[in-house]
């Protein structure tokens, strides 16, 4: 499966495609498939979200988890404060990235 993510341009925030839009939360976004690439163009060329890129990711039953380190630390918000992480009363959440 394959994810559209980026930074949103006014906040800075990692945004992730949800098919419709963006979302701050990994579990709205959607498989864009094939059609990713053309996405990507569209997105980048109408300048609402900063280096937009696709990446690797598998469906589980949370939803998409990205393939990736770098992607899931992303998704999941600052390693050094857990209080401010998105999920920030889950004290498993840490797990997930790993």
């Amino acid at each position: 499966m394959k994810l559209l993510t980026g930074n949103d341009l006014p906040t800075g925030d990692v945004v992730w495609w949800t098919g419709s839009g963006w979302s701050r939360h990994v579990e709205d976004a959607t498989d864009v498939g094939v059609a990713g690439e053309a996405i990507l163009q569209a997105e980048e060329g109408a300048r609402r979200v900063n280096v937009p890129y696709l990446i690797e990711a598998t469906q589980t039953d949370e939803g998409p988890r990205p393939a990736h380190i770098k992607d899931r630390i992303r998704a999941l918000g600052p390693t050094m404060r857990p209080d401010l992480t998105l999920k920030p009363a889950d004290p498993d959440a840490g797990s997930w990235v790993i």
